[in-house]
C-alpha cells in the first residue's frame, strides 16, 4: 500500500521525482487536448485544429518516451545505454515537434486561427499563461539541480510548450480586441512569432546538447 505522506514528502524534496510526476500529469492533459483538437479539425475541416492536434500528439509521444525510459532505466543496470538511446529518439521527435509548429504559427500570424471566446475568458487565459511561463522559466533555470539529462530535457520541453502558449495568447487577445481590424498587427505578429519560434529552436538545441540556454 502506498504511503501518501511518504509520497508527498518525496514530491516536495526530490526534484527528479517531481519533474516526472508533473510530466505524467501533463501527458494525460495534453493527450486529451490533442484528441479534442483532432475532433474539431475533422468536424469543422479546420487546418488550425488539425495541425495543432499533430503538434500535441508529438508532444505526448515525446514525453511518454522519456517517462517510460526513466521508469525502465531506474530498474536496469544499463541506465546509461538506455538514456543515450532515448536521447536519440527524443532528438528526432523534438525536431519533428519544431517542424509541426510551422503551420500553426503561420496561421496565427495571418490571423486564420478560429477564436471563439470573449474578453473575460481571454483575460483568464492570459493569467494562466503568465503563471505557466513563469513556472516553466523557473524550472528551466533550476534544472541544473538534476544530474539526469532526461529530467532536464523534460523541463526544456515544458518551457517550449509555454512559449507556444504565449503565441496562442497573443493571437487570442488580438482577435478578441481587434474588431476585425487586424491589418496593422500583421507585421508585429510576424516579428514576435518569428522571435519566439527561434527561441524554441534555441531551447531545443540547448536541451539536446545538454546545455542551459539561460
Amino acid at each position: 500500500m502506498i504511503d501518501k505522506k511518504q509520497l508527498i514528502g518525496r514530491w516536495k524534496t526530490d526534484y527528479d521525482f517531481k519533474t516526472l510526476t508533473a510530466a505524467v500529469v501533463s501527458l494525460g492533459v495534453t493527450a486529451a487536448f490533442a484528441l479534442y483538437n483532432g475532433f474539431l479539425g475533422v468536424y469543422h475541416s479546420s487546418l488550425w485544429h488539425g495541425t495543432i492536434c499533430v503538434y500535441y500528439l508529438v508532444l505526448v509521444i515525446l514525453r511518454a518516451v522519456i517517462v517510460l525510459t526513466e521508469k525502465k532505466a531506474y530498474q536496469s543496470d544499463e541506465r546509461e545505454k538506455m538514456t543515450n538511446r532515448c536521447r536519440i529518439v527524443s532528438s528526432a521527435l523534438l525536431l519533428m515537434l519544431n517542424i509541426c509548429l510551422i503551420v500553426p504559427i503561420s496561421l496565427m500570424v495571418v490571423m486564420e486561427r478560429p477564436v471563439g471566446m470573449t474578453l473575460i475568458p481571454a483575460i483568464a487565459m492570459a493569467a494562466y499563461t503568465t503563471y505557466k511561463i513563469v513556472m516553466a522559466s523557473v524550472n528551466l533555470k533550476r534544472r541544473k539541480r538534476s544530474s539526469d539529462s532526461l529530467v532536464r530535457l523534460l523541463r526544456a520541453i515544458s518551457f517550449i510548450e509555454a512559449l507556444v502558449s504565449i503565441l496562442t495568447l497573443q493571437n487570442t487577445l488580438i482577435m478578441v480586441n481587434s474588431g476585425g481590424g487586424i491589418g496593422s498587427m500583421l507585421t508585429l505578429t510576424a516579428l514576435t512569432s518569428g522571435i519566439i519560434w527561434l527561441s524554441i529552436l534555441v531551447v531545443s538545441a540547448a536541451a539536446l546538447l545538454n546545455k542551459s540556454p539561460c
